[in-house]
């Protein structure tokens, strides 16, 4: 069909009543006339005639059809250049390839007609689709000029549409929305931040939580409706809820997230008026409060994920259970990376950084990445960049402010223990997000606070009745070892801070306690020696503790030798079943080997061991060592000896080397002090102590003392010969 009558064909179907069977078509014809009319004027007529076409308009199919819109400009775009680019290699006289239209003309035909008849949002869809078919993916259609007067047309008509609220309504912001999603990495610095961020922030966190996005976690609620009570939990792969969260996954917003939160972030970098920025701050808030609730409630957070192949069909953990999965993850994924920038204005905003914004900010969003805690501790699914800045930015902020800090611990305390009971995976989730951020805060409370805002949870789960020590016959738990550690390193970071000194008199033998005891089968050789030499440094000048406990230290040493003797295996230990990523995940710096190491700048010790198979017997030898430097001066000499008989009583020549390199290292390594090392020259010199770590003589071989070579022994014979 010629051009000419096609163009009268489809402007009278414009104007028919919305038929979906006949949608396809008229998108189909309206491609074909935008790559093949010829006439400029007949492609401004024919844009025009689009913008305002009933059957397209009247019952839009959401942003579904916005994108249309703006895919069909997109591939007319492409077509066009490439037909000019084709053309100019056709020998002369050769019929042209398409309409033969220049690039620069079709686009300025096009963009005339987006005029008055149609709305300011509907521009901006057929702007961008030129923009993405003329500019995208490096390629170079327009001049200089008419790209920089395209881009300032649709940053212009984006601004204008999203100010006229009554005009574009929520279809209208969500397509202004989803349109910027694919504008922006095309735009120049110069015209991006003409853009309105006092209104675009407002408009893309709507767009993200609204309809078209996350639908503010309904589709939770879906699922609790669609999971019938009793025993077992059945989640039918037809169910209304599993078609809600397909739907949802497939529409434009919700596809397009990715760009649309770095969409967010640029608007929260530009928006001049700070109550904006904390205005969406207070969005999300309430956006992952009201997520955490319904989850929550659902019963689907009540398996862990040791036992969903056991607790779910095949069906439904090949199908919707990764699905929902994946959805969450993609909402952290999201509301963390608009979180950042907003974390970072925080810090240069001189409106938000003041002490009374800037407390409020840093705990509001550590609120919110507690909300999200049960997706992020979920197979390391936290474990990013943007994620870390946030967290660790928020906690130096807070810091700051002893009673933001104090607020935050009272709010978020995790629920008491019940008995032995195992919680639920999110209580689980909630409390290790709770014990890793509490180890940030002994330096900022007081010490009664601590004890009850840090020490009692922590030690509730060290607790000889807690369902951590004590898991027979429960089910598995995904979180045991980080929730085991984390409640190791929160007490070590209230014992390593010399204010709360007073604490740790009383709660250091119950914290060795719990650490023997817990120790191969609950944490690792390399965490036990650093945990205990830890508390060793605790108990050793210049902290307090010292001073009033001297003997403390030494009977550290003293347990820790009697076990290694009398109760230790020797046999090579496996490794524990840990999963680093998830731990770190909720808290980067959480573990008992960074409680230990932080702010000490000491180089961890065990670093060169860890991957050697050692015994039980060995790693307590390796720790009573690593707690050298911090014997008490005149008892130096004595437990080096103490600890050089020890290491000679390790059977396996491999191992018992292990622990001799270590003593060596401790003695020539610098980790001692001037004094200490002093005495560790003398003691291998002159004590022999070189002969009992390297050979195993024991103190007093030889019928006596080791002494200096030609001393005069008394008791033996004088002869005048020997000087």
């Amino acid at each position: 069909m010629p051009a000419d009558r096609m163009l009268a064909t489809v402007l009278r179907a414009y104007q028919d009543v919305p038929n979906p069977t006949e949608t396809d078509k008229i998108f189909g014809t309206t491609t074909a006339l935008l790559t093949n009319l010829n006439n400029p004027l007949n492609l401004s007529l024919l844009t025009s005639h689009f913008l305002t076409a009933r059957s397209i308009w009247q019952s839009p199919d959401g942003l579904r059809t916005c994108l249309r819109v703006m895919s069909i400009y997109n591939t007319a775009a492409i077509h066009v250049h490439k037909n000019e680019l084709d053309n100019a290699k056709l020998p002369r006289g050769a019929p042209l390839i398409g309409s033969g239209v220049r690039s620069e003309d079709w686009a300025r035909a096009i963009a005339k007609g987006a005029d008055e008849r149609s709305t300011r949002w509907q521009h901006m869809l057929v702007l961008t689709g030129i923009l993405m078919g003329m500019e995208g993916d490096d390629r170079r259609s327009l001049s200089r000029s008419l790209r920089s007067t395209l881009e300032q047309a649709v940053v212009t008509a984006a601004n204008l549409a999203l100010e006229d609220e009554r005009k574009t309504g929520p279809l209208g912001r969500d397509a202004v929305v989803l349109a910027l999603t694919y504008a922006l990495p095309l735009l120049s610095e110069p015209v991006k931040i003409l853009l309105n961020g006092n209104i675009l922030l407002p408009a893309t966190i709507e767009a993200m939580l609204g309809d078209e996005g996350f639908q503010r976690g309904d589709f939770v609620s879906s699922i609790i409706r669609d999971i019938p009570q009793g025993k077992t939990i059945t989640w039918h792969i037809n169910s209304s809820s599993v078609v809600k969260i397909q739907r949802l996954e497939i529409r434009p917003l919700a596809q397009n997230m990715g760009p649309l939160s770095r969409l967010g972030a640029f608007a929260v970098q530009h928006a001049s008026d700070p109550n904006i920025v904390l205005g969406a701050h207070e969005e999300l808030l309430g956006f992952t409060t009201g997520l955490l609730e319904k989850w929550s409630l659902c019963r689907l957070s009540t398996i862990d994920l040791y036992v969903e192949a056991a607790a779910l069909p095949a069906e439904v953990l090949q199908g919707p259970y990764p699905m929902l999965w994946q959805l969450l993850k993609k909402i952290m994924y999201t509301v963390v990376a608009i979180l950042r920038p907003i974390v970072g204005r925080s810090l240069l905003d001189p409106f938000m950084r003041n002490d009374m914004i800037a407390p409020t900010v840093a705990a509001k969003t550590l609120h919110n990445l507690r909300n999200l805690s049960f997706v992020s501790t979920r197979q390391g699914a936290g474990s990013f960049q943007v994620y870390t800045f946030t967290y660790l930015t928020s906690l130096d902020i807070i810091t700051r402010y002893p009673e933001a800090c104090l607020s935050f611990l009272q709010d978020t305390q995790p629920p008491p223990l019940i008995g032995n009971a195992v919680p639920s995976p999110v209580v689980q989730a909630l409390t290790l997000f709770y014990l890793n951020t509490a180890e940030h805060l002994p330096l900022s409370i007081s010490t009664p606070s601590c004890e009850a805002l840090i020490i009692t949870p922590a030690t509730t789960y060290l607790s000889p009745t807690s369902w951590l020590t004590s898991p027979a016959n429960k089910p598995p738990s995904s979180l045991t070892l980080e929730l085991f550690e984390s409640a190791h390193s929160s007490i070590l970071s209230v014992l390593s801070c010399p204010q709360h000194s007073p604490l740790a008199a009383s709660l250091i033998p119950f914290y060795v306690d719990a650490l023997l005891s817990s120790f191969p089968s609950r944490i690792s050789p390399r965490q036990f020696r650093l945990a205990f030499r830890t508390v060793m440094q605790i108990a050793s000048p210049p902290y307090p503790l010292a001073a009033t406990h001297p003997e403390l230290s030494e009977t550290l040493l003293e347990m820790l030798r009697f076990r290694a003797a009398e109760g230790a295996s020797t046999e090579p230990l496996l490794p524990l079943n840990e999963q680093p990523t998830t731990a770190a995940s909720t808290n980067p710096t959480n573990s008992i080997a960074t409680a230990a190491a932080q702010g000490q700048g000491q180089i961890d010790p065990a670093h060169q061991e860890e991957q050697l198979p050692i015994s039980e017997q060995t790693a307590l030898l390796l720790a009573l060592i690593d707690g050298l430097p911090h014997v008490p001066l005149p008892s130096v000499e004595e437990w080096l000896s103490r600890a050089a008989e020890s290491v000679n009583s390790v059977i396996d020549p491999r191992m018992r080397e292990v622990a001799r390199r270590r003593f060596w290292d401790v003695l020539s390594g610098g980790e001692m002090d001037v004094e200490r090392a002093a005495l560790g020259v003398a003691w291998w010199g002159i004590g022999g102590g070189r002969e009992m770590v390297l050979f195993g003589q024991p103190r007093g071989a030889q019928g006596g003392e080791f002494v200096m070579s030609g001393a005069l022994v008394p008791g033996q014979e004088r002869d005048g010969s020997r000087l």
